[in-house]
């Protein structure tokens, strides 16, 4: 167990030492990285998985240097809308301890909208309305700042407001430009606390609809494996208010925790409800956020937050909540685009195409263009499909659709004065959903 840390003074020279800890944190984390995948191949190699297994998991945990912490809004709030210390202050020590022992943490935290509904006074039903949920959230949020900054400050942890809305994640520039930012807050040694900004956007706030997401975050949930994937973070921590992810025993009616996920498959997905009665987002986007999370080479957990030393076991490598296992990491702009980025049109490929990018490696030339389907510009990220419509890969495109479908299907003549077919997505600029 990590021992309780005592509330501090401000001085120079705690400042100085912090400093120097994020210079090396750096360094630490990646050392912790080949510490973590070292054990990994061992126990590969050894062909011992389960408990072995599990073992190099939760090693991975306690190597992790840079984490992202989502608590929802059944952890921040009670039932009448007013903040739950009681969940609350254990958190907040955990992550100060965490940051005092030189790890990287970002918060993200629910609560605005249960706050403010608390603060003004109104029925739970009155959230029906979705302009009273932004009212609410304007209110809130600065309520949920300022009990951070209180709690915090006992702990002399600095702390930032980051407020989100998915342009953010779409645009690539302003993408770029949060990365900075969150980069140079944590090089500060300040906590960055991040949440929707739910006054002006309505994507967190609006009920889950059925069918395929297109938004790039529409729940805290996502929005934190988001900011992991941008922050190339170690682990994803979603805090919430069962124990991790349940699988119903037959005959009598209990539930067991599911310890480890090496894959996500549509079994597992099933077992994800719809949304909790306090939040929105439910197993389900917990769910899909571990996707992202494993899928960026990071490790998630699922967690119970009522439990005060959550954070603590989690990170000493004890075996809490659910955990998922990491894939190979997808960097840079390719998790953007497979991830982050606003898909603003699709193209329909033929099957030379498909072998090309699939099977060859190769750019997508507007020769093998079947289709052209939605206004796009260039830049955008378009959705690449096969003949019958399913989606194998995303691409920027480097031309507007008009000029995709006035070449689109010309094979060009061959010789030596013959020009080639134009380029439509070049290959580094594209990312494969599914192996061929």
């Amino acid at each position: 167990m990590i021992s309780a840390l005592r509330p501090v003074k401000s001085s120079a020279k705690m400042q100085d030492r912090n400093q120097m800890r994020f210079a090396e944190a750096g360094r630490g984390r990646r050392n912790g990285r080949r510490r973590a995948s070292a054990i990994s191949v061992q126990l590969a190699e050894a062909g011992q998985p389960g408990r072995l297994q599990m073992e190099a998991e939760r090693e991975k945990l306690r190597a992790a240097r840079r984490l992202v912490i989502k608590v929802g809004t059944a952890t921040v709030t009670g039932a009448e809308g007013e903040l739950c210390l009681e969940r609350v202050e254990p958190i907040v020590r955990s992550i100060a301890e965490l940051m005092k022992a030189g790890r990287q943490v970002v918060l993200v935290s629910s609560g605005a909208v249960g706050l403010g509904r608390g603060w003004l006074g109104l029925h739970r039903s009155r959230l029906d309305d979705l302009v009273t949920k932004q009212a609410c959230a304007a209110v809130g949020q600065s309520l949920l700042m300022d009990a951070y900054k209180n709690l915090f400050s006992k702990w002399d942890v600095k702390i930032a407001q980051v407020l989100l809305t998915e342009e953010d994640f779409t645009n690539w520039r302003r993408y770029s430009n949060l990365h900075q930012t969150m980069e140079k807050l944590i090089g500060f040694g300040v906590l960055p606390i991040v949440n929707e900004n739910d006054t002006v956007s309505t994507a967190e706030l609006e009920s889950v609809a059925a069918g395929p997401r297109t938004a790039a975050f529409s729940d805290n949930d996502r929005l934190a494996a988001l900011v992991m994937s941008g922050l190339e973070a170690d682990a994803l921590v979603l805090l919430t208010n069962v124990d991790g992810l349940l699988r119903q025993e037959s005959g009598n009616g209990s539930a067991e925790v599911i310890s480890l996920v090496e894959e996500m498959t549509p079994e597992l997905k099933a077992l994800g409800a719809g949304p909790s009665a306090s939040g929105r987002g439910g197993m389900k986007t917990k769910l899909e956020a571990a996707e992202i999370a494993m899928n960026c080479g990071g490790t998630a957990v699922i967690a119970n937050g009522n439990s005060p030393d959550t954070l603590d076991r989690i990170f000493a490598g004890e075996k809490v909540g659910t955990a998922f296992l990491p894939a190979r990491r997808m960097r840079g702009k390719r998790r953007w685009i497979a991830y982050a980025a606003d898909v603003r049109g699709r193209v329909v490929v033929d099957a030379g195409a498909h072998r090309a990018i699939t099977q060859g490696k190769a750019s997508l030339l507007a020769s093998g263009i079947v289709r052209v389907e939605n206004h796009f510009a260039p830049m955008d990220v378009v959705s690449i499909v096969d003949s019958e419509g399913r989606e194998f890969a995303r691409g920027i495109a480097n031309c507007a659709s008009e000029e995709a479908v006035k070449n689109s299907g010309k094979k060009g003549s061959r010789g030596r004065d013959a020009a080639p077919s134009p380029v439509l997505v070049t290959r580094d600029n594209i990312v494969l959903l599914q192996k061929s």
